[in-house]
């Protein structure tokens, strides 16, 4: 082989290393991705938690919580469970989502909050270890929704997603969202592969 063939050659194995973590969780997650209209009823929603401002949750994190509101007054779930970052210097994520969700309608006994989940790793395995949840819907950006899906499913939790589609139009929040997913991804199967325990968990069983 010519060496314009071995450095060709060397670009596409690496294109193909570079895309196989995205290729695994569009896989993984596809059958498994639903409109909140279409999704069936789960026992569960689970909402990971997102940016907070002084006024409230931020408006991609709001758009989330209004879906699961959604899909609870539609009767498509008992409970919700949302999982974030709640320390100060985080602005209090869980507090913030279920402040938001009761003001959405919902009694504040059907939500509970994981106040540990610092990753979607995290969030997944806490989910089912600590909250006994092995079948729920998860809700998220539609750009972030096939990580989300493919994780938890990998962390033993049956899941259904349902994702925000309202920023699909807003091209510099999504072309972000998608391009920062090709570095999550790759972190995404490392985590399914290795199983690191989260922060903060410990197992009910």
């Amino acid at each position: 082989m010519q060496p314009a063939g071995w450095v060709t050659a060397a670009v596409v194995a690496g294109a193909a290393l570079a895309l196989a973590p995205t290729v695994w969780v569009h896989l993984v997650s596809a059958g498994h991705r639903f409109g909140a209209d279409s999704v069936a009823p789960h026992p569960v929603v689970i909402v990971l938690g997102a940016a907070v401002w002084p006024s409230g949750p931020s408006p991609l994190l709001a758009r989330r919580l209004r879906v699961a509101a959604r899909l609870w007054h539609a009767g498509r779930a008992r409970a919700i469970l949302v999982s974030g970052d709640d320390r100060p210097e985080s602005g209090r994520e869980t507090t913030t989502m279920v402040r938001f969700l009761v003001e959405l309608g919902l009694p504040e006994r059907v939500i509970v909050a994981d106040p540990h989940g610092y990753r979607t790793w995290d969030t997944c395995v806490r989910a089912r270890e600590v909250f006994g949840v092995d079948r729920a819907i998860v809700v998220t950006q539609v750009f972030h929704l096939p990580r989300t899906v493919a994780l938890c499913r990998a962390a033993g939790v049956d899941a259904a997603g349902v994702g925000d589609p309202s920023l699909a139009r807003r091209s510099r929040s999504t072309a972000y969202g998608y391009l920062r997913e090709l570095g999550a991804n790759a972190k995404a199967l490392r985590d399914a592969v290795r199983r690191p325990r989260p922060s903060r968990c410990r197992t009910t069983r």
